[in-house]
């Protein structure tokens, strides 16, 4: 997995490729949790690069949205396309996350 991030004006973007499990998780949540703790609030998950996610990645996802929202924070998925998309759409984490189609749309949805 990688993990890129760039700073925009009103949100962090964290563009993720490869793949989210397991062995992988733990280095994204500790990235958000770092920039969490350094004050930012403003979270958009890109996952225009990301073949596969595992239980361990969607637990990671969900720890990092409970910890923004003590924080009054928020946090926006795009680009989640394919098999990706189908592990969001059974698990129920579709109806959980707000889901832009691109970084744009979720950068306007957060103002």
């Amino acid at each position: 997995m990688t993990i890129q991030i760039t700073k925009e004006s009103n949100a962090t973007v964290v563009t993720i490729s490869g793949r989210m499990d397991a062995m992988t998780a733990p280095e994204y949540e500790k990235t958000l949790n770092e920039f969490i703790a350094s004050g930012e609030t403003s979270f958009v998950v890109d996952f225009q690069g990301l073949d596969y996610i595992s239980s361990a990645g969607l637990r990671a996802l969900l720890a990092t949205a409970k910890l923004l929202k003590t924080k009054g924070g928020q946090i926006l998925l795009s680009n989640v396309l394919g098999t990706v998309r189908e592990v969001f759409d059974i698990s129920g984490f579709g109806t959980i996350f707000k889901i832009k189609d691109s970084v744009a749309d979720a950068l306007a949805d957060l103002g």
